[in-house]
């Protein structure tokens, strides 16, 4: 593609930028069309949609990344894809046939090549694929109509100074309910979050950190993120609980911990008063990769582990060696990436 686009891919943020084309498929008697790209980056649904009312809707999030060589890839679509369909079923949605969900994800990637950043940058091309019911409707009830899309931006680091650690507070509210939707993507799940997220940055604070619903007393997340923590005993451990949404960057990073650096890795749980054993922590997402965490404030303490102001060891290889996949100079498992020819 010959087009140049005049962004400081440098200087991104994790901001909206509008790109040429997105994908677009449309659900109605019980299959999807073939979908197609289009120019319009708004959408016009009916007054009664569900999305609009009963929160029928979920999304996903990946990433495109520029190889040294100049190569486009994505990493593990394939469990985005499951990821959105398990959303899909918990809201009694039409499924995403896979195969349909990474084609429309490269259709997109190759239609806006030139907003994907040079290699180097730091910066990606996020991807935002989501479903949501939309045709006329009005008693609480699945929609008759469903929309598939998929839209780009290209993004810089989603926390400012990027790997750098930031202090989180622990909040009294809750995430999800138990055997709520906390483990869907679902728009709900964030919309909760939004005033929570407000009081922890009005008072410094990255974002809030959320126990687990029924007892108060274990991590269940990082903002919209999930928890990780390194004991000092080189143990990698993340908290599991039906309530987290499962972060294809948890797994990830733990494939990596063991496979790659040798840590003996467990899911289990993490008690809010027990952060001592742990030497580093960070938060892992797709936005954000890894976000170190420099301390968490609990019942008024500040709770400190590597640094406040520098990256622990330990952390800093999963983040290089992570990256490092994505964007090509290290090895990858079998199967995690797909590459936008």
């Amino acid at each position: 593609m010959n087009k140049i686009v005049n962004i400081d891919w440098s200087n991104l943020g994790f901001t909206y930028t509008r790109t040429d084309l997105r994908y677009v498929s449309i659900w109605n008697d019980g299959n999807w069309d073939d979908g197609k790209l289009v120019e319009d980056n708004t959408i016009t649904i009916s007054e009664g949609s569900t999305a609009l009312h009963y929160g029928q809707q979920c999304f996903e999030g990946l990433k495109a990344y520029r190889t040294k060589d100049g190569r486009i890839q994505l990493f593990r679509p394939d469990q985005n894809s499951k990821r959105l369909n398990n959303s899909c079923r918990r809201l009694l949605m039409p499924e995403v046939p896979e195969e349909k969900f990474i084609e429309a994800c490269l259709q997109v990637v190759k239609a806006n090549e030139a907003f994907v950043p040079p290699y180097g940058t730091g910066a990606t091309l996020y991807l935002r694929p989501y479903v949501i019911g939309i045709g006329d409707n009005l008693g609480v009830k699945p929609a008759p109509q469903y929309l598939f899309g998929v839209f780009c931006s290209p993004v810089g680091a989603y926390f400012k100074g990027g790997l750098a650690p930031v202090n989180f507070t622990v909040s009294d509210y809750d995430r999800a309910a138990p055997s709520g939707t906390g483990a869907a993507k679902v728009g709900g799940n964030y919309a909760g979050s939004l005033l929570p997220h407000e009081q922890a940055t009005k008072r410094g604070f990255a974002d809030a950190i959320y126990l687990d619903p029924a007892t108060h007393v274990k991590i269940e997340e990082v903002g919209a993120a999930n928890f990780f923590g390194i004991t000092k005993d080189d143990k990698f451990i993340t908290p599991k609980s039906d309530s987290i949404l499962p972060s294809i960057t948890k797994y990830s990073l733990m494939h990596v911990a063991k496979e790659y650096l040798g840590l003996e890795v467990i899911e289990g749980d993490v008690f809010i008063d027990k952060l001592d054993i742990f030497k580093e922590a960070g938060a892992c997402g797709t936005a954000a990769v890894i976000s170190p965490i420099g301390g968490i404030e609990y019942k008024g303490k500040l709770h400190v582990f590597h640094s406040e102001t520098e990256v622990g060891p330990i952390t800093r290889k999963l983040y290089d060696t992570l990256c490092g996949i994505q964007f090509g100079d290290v090895e990858a498992p079998e199967g995690w990436i797909v590459e936008a020819k």
